[in-house]
């Protein structure tokens, strides 16, 4: 060992001894320690911040979701059977529709009614699709609309999910989102869209609580300035009815670490002057997509993305820093709100996030933006939702980007043929958290360490979140390491542990991926927790991510 490392690593072992106190022969022997404070609770975890994105985007409605009622595929009610049942399986509580950037292109009102009556329209998408596929009509370019939002809501239902819609400030008037509001939600009976409701299958209202008013505000949604859309959200959001539903209106906030935005949206909405009233506001928007691995040389939308399944040890540690940015957009936006929301009723709605990479590993030209999902996926998913976990207090929402044959998707699907992705797996895992009370935990660990062209870079070395319900406590956490297990020395502050075990997502080959052909090349496997006196000792594998499950005493 050279000087400089011994140096290092001695650096590394006096900062653990003075946190965690170390003690015995395993404090030795563990290179990481993680110290679980179960007396110092950040707040409860939204079961909403396991949330789920779908838009009018290549095959992520038609095929993905919708097939047919008349489709050999099993379905219900059109509704595709297989990807339901694996909703239910991982708990998803709200999900996100019709957009995106579709949403400040589409009228509610053309997904209403009799279908074979319904309009056929050009989808915002339709010039990002190959000039021979814009001749043909097919439901992802020219949308039929023959998925609306009745069957919007029986999909979220169906899975036990809770609908998120988000309106259109762009293109619609507020008279037409107040109307869309009566279609969902007055009683039955009562107006004429309630009457409406009732002919599409449902003379129950349904009760739609949280409302996107409008998408990207600053971009596709309308290229606002944030004080002239601050204006546009007073409009669409003063006295629409409620119908006894307690409306939750999110905002259109910034992108990625926009800080100009959120001041300038609530200053204007806030006249200036700080206020213990949040104005309507129940959540700001935020998306962060994890796309620039150029490594410094463009900031070019296009030419800065990596491949899917082509990629390099550094390649998958710049995606790394590129998801890890998260966490301080989130505190930066937390604190530019803080200098008008008084009380911070006002919570962070990160409705869109994940991988971006370029075209090539989608399985026909009909999935735009589809993309291929390696275990580097599941990594990036995990640090995202470790961070929402630790920012409990600030994150209301959140919603991955999106569900099938898309960015970061959950599922893959092409005509009958359906799998899981390994992000199915980290969502499946992580969905222990759903409600529970976010606790501190801290992590010590040896940084990893590379080359980035010619010069040295580094990236932490293991980090997580945990939680606590009832006596279960659930502990999350990536090694981010493609080469390095991570021997780890687990210490539980305020309760002792009765019984512990673990699952982990994790493969040899950091490419690796579920395909129609091996739908379990990944998956999650169950894995053994030593239990010590004091402590726990697990070995997080290289690229992992780990649920250990602790009953306490």
């Amino acid at each position: 060992m050279e000087r400089r490392d011994f140096l290092r690593a001695a650096a590394a072992s006096t900062a653990a001894t003075l946190v965690f106190g170390r003690r015995g022969a395993l404090a030795q022997q563990a290179g990481s320690h993680i110290e679980i404070l179960i007396d110092e609770p950040i707040g409860t975890i939204a079961p909403e911040i396991y949330g789920h994105f779908t838009e009018h985007l290549g095959t992520v409605i038609y095929d993905g979701i919708y097939v047919g009622e008349n489709s050999k595929i099993p379905n219900q009610q059109g509704l595709r059977s297989a990807l339901i049942e694996k909703m239910r399986a991982i708990k998803a509580p709200v999900v996100r529709w019709p957009g995106g950037c579709f949403a400040d292109s589409y009228d509610w009102r053309d997904g209403i009614g009799p279908r074979a009556k319904r309009p056929r329209h050009t989808n915002f998408w339709t010039d990002a699709y190959p000039d021979a596929l814009k001749t043909k009509n097919i439901p992802q370019v020219y949308d039929p609309n023959s998925f609306g939002t009745s069957d919007f809501v029986r999909f979220c239902k169906l899975c036990g999910a809770e609908p998120y819609i988000a309106g259109n400030v762009r293109s619609l008037t507020p008279l037409d989102f107040d109307h869309w509001v009566e279609y969902c939600n007055s009683p039955r009976g009562t107006t004429t869209l309630a009457e409406t409701r009732e002919a599409d299958g449902s003379a129950d209202p349904y009760n739609v609580r949280y409302w996107g008013v409008g998408n990207e505000s600053w971009g596709c949604g309308g290229n606002f300035d944030p004080e002239d859309y601050a204006i546009e959200f007073k409009r669409y959001t003063t006295w629409v009815p409620s119908y006894g539903v307690p409306l939750r209106f999110v905002a259109s906030g910034p992108n990625s670490d926009e800080q100009a935005w959120t001041r300038g949206f609530f200053n204007k909405l806030f006249h200036g002057q700080p206020s213990h009233d949040p104005h309507g506001v129940w959540g700001l928007s935020v998306h962060h997509y994890a796309t620039n691995l150029s490594r410094g040389k463009t900031e070019d939308w296009n030419a800065e993305k990596g491949d899917a399944l082509q990629f390099e040890p550094i390649d998958w540690y710049e995606l790394a820093k590129e998801t890890d940015r998260m966490e301080s957009i989130i505190l930066d936006h937390w604190t530019a709100l803080g200098e008008f929301d008084l009380d911070h009723k006002v919570k962070l709605v990160v409705d869109e996030y994940g991988p971006w990479y370029r075209p090539g590993t989608e399985y026909s030209p009909e999935q735009l933006l589809g993309q291929q999902i390696t275990v580097r996926d599941a990594v990036m998913t995990a640090i995202s939702l470790d961070t929402f976990n630790r920012n409990a207090d600030k994150v209301g929402m959140a919603a991955c980007a999106q569900l099938v044959n898309n960015l970061n998707a959950l599922f893959l699907s092409h005509g009958d043929k359906f799998t899981v992705t390994p992000n199915f797996y980290v969502f499946e895992m992580y969905a222990a958290h759903q409600g529970g009370t976010a606790v501190r935990a801290e992590f010590s660990s040896p940084e990893v360490r590379y080359d980035r062209d010619g010069k040295p870079a580094n990236f932490w070395g293991l980090k997580g979140s945990a939680s606590l319900k009832g006596k279960t406590l659930t502990l999350t956490a990536v090694n981010p390491d493609v080469s390095q297990p991570r021997e780890t020395e687990i210490v539980l502050r305020g309760a002792t542990a009765a019984s512990a075990k673990a699952w982990v997502v994790a493969d040899s080959d950091i490419h690796a991926h579920n395909t129609f052909e091996q739908p379990e090349r990944v998956k999650s496997r169950v894995a053994e927790v030593a239990m010590r006196t004091g402590s726990l000792s697990f070995t997080f594998p290289p690229a992992s991510v780990v649920k250990i499950e602790v009953q306490l005493t």
